[in-house]
């Protein structure tokens, strides 16, 4: 249901990296003065998808694995508002893979954060796509959401952000929101956000981390380039962080999902005049079409 309450304190471990996430997000829709009544942000299921109920704005909760869906919903409604999906590395790359997939070719205007802590915290700290070999008995070698994001051709915003890293994270944010305000497509932030309780990886990832827009041939609007030197920071035991990709100013644009359902100008269904009057012309014709 849509929360239109005060905000709840949250409910996380001291210390969740879901803290920082949840602070930038404030701290770069103040910047930007978007106004609270246009901002809405579906939340997914697990630790990271509470975290609407703990921001002053319009909430949804989405069934597990299908925020995406319905933040896309959100927006064909009314493209006029901005529109967040935030949830976990569960959430997003297990049950809600397939639909994450598909929303870097669907290319619509909103922006998708998945907080990566590498385990199913709220559950008690199962692995998850994401964790490492040997975690918790894990087998399998991890899911890299940022190389599959790469692989898809579209004119997507791709980063990785690290919630250690407030400052970047802000920046970052304030970008995508951007690109999405512009109807410019689809934004995607994977941050790595680490579970004190049930996978602390603080120090680790401060050790691995490094910012891909230092290292030599760094170009986000090169895909190619950007794979290869993903790849390569990941071979020497680093993990890349930064935009990743992000269209070349003044390129030809793929339309946005939004801009090629709604015809130009359209205040989307959720705001469209349905009364009887207005639109009795076209309801007769309606009906007349499908007598």
């Amino acid at each position: 249901m849509v929360q239109s309450a005060k905000p709840t304190q949250p409910i996380w471990c001291p210390g969740c990296g879901d803290f920082a996430l949840l602070a930038c997000v404030k701290k770069a829709a103040a910047e930007l003065k978007i106004p609270t009544h246009e901002l809405v942000l579906v939340g997914g299921i697990g630790c990271s998808g509470s975290i609407h109920n703990f921001l002053e704005i319009n909430g949804l909760h989405a069934l597990h694995g299908r925020l995406l869906a319905q933040a896309v919903g959100v927006k064909l409604a009314n493209p006029n508002l901005t529109v967040f999906a935030a949830g976990g590395d569960g959430d997003g790359y297990a049950i809600g893979m397939g639909h994450f997939m598909h929303a870097f070719k669907k290319n619509v205007s909103i922006l998708y954060i998945v907080m990566n802590n590498e385990t199913y915290g709220l559950t008690k700290g199962q692995p998850s796509p994401t964790s490492q070999i040997g975690f918790e008995g894990n087998i399998e070698k991890p899911f890299d959401a940022i190389l599959t994001a790469l692989s898809i051709p579209a004119p997507n915003f791709i980063a990785r952000t690290f919630s250690g890293d407030p400052k970047t994270l802000t920046a970052v944010l304030k970008e995508a929101l951007e690109f999405n305000r512009a109807h410019r497509g689809f934004a995607f932030i994977e941050d790595l956000s680490p579970c004190v309780t049930y996978n602390d990886t603080y120090k680790l990832w401060r050790e691995r981390v490094v910012d891909v827009s230092k290292l030599p041939g760094y170009d986000a609007s090169d895909r190619k380039a950007m794979f290869r030197l993903c790849m390569e920071a990941m071979d020497s035991g680093k993990i890349p962080i930064g935009v990743m990709h992000r269209p070349p100013e003044g390129a030809p644009l793929d339309p946005a999902l939004e801009t090629r359902v709604l015809p130009a100008g359209a205040l989307g269904p959720a705001r469209a005049d349905i009364e009887i009057e207005p639109n009795r012309a076209a309801y007769a014709k309606l009906l007349h079409s499908v007598a």
